[in-house]
């Protein structure tokens, strides 16, 4: 079982690049680097329960999955592209959708839990 504590960052993360050519990654502001850990699940899986952890910038990116993610650390700003615009920190939880464009403004190193499901079960 693992605990995600609010505040805490984990320090067994490994780097998690932008480079999945299916996110269609788009580095807008700063150089962010982000990292991860699969606590359930793999990366070509239905199913992934993890933690992510990036540090300030922006970029915008397709989401693979429907996911609910839950922000332990830090501070930022989602952006449905064409849509509503919403402030995060610790605590606060938010869903996005298979195949919704998003730009992540990250105001302060965030760290999130997520929950991803693959709705048509086929690996991006």
């Amino acid at each position: 079982m693992h605990k995600y504590p609010l505040n805490e960052v984990p320090i067994d993360l490994e780097p998690w690049p932008f480079d999945n050519p299916a996110s269609d990654y788009r580095i807008l502001r700063g150089n962010p680097r982000a990292s991860g850990r699969l606590d359930h699940g793999s990366s070509e899986g239905q199913h992934r329960v993890g933690i992510w952890a990036c540090s300030e910038g922006a970029f915008e990116c397709t989401e693979l999955g429907d996911e609910l993610q839950t922000i332990l650390s830090g501070r930022l700003t989602l952006t449905r592209v064409g849509g509503e615009t919403i402030e995060c920190g610790p605590g606060d939880s938010v869903f996005t959708r298979k195949g919704e464009r998003v730009v992540w403004d990250v105001h302060e190193d965030v760290t999130k839990v997520f929950f991803t499901y693959n709705r048509d079960g086929k690996p991006d």
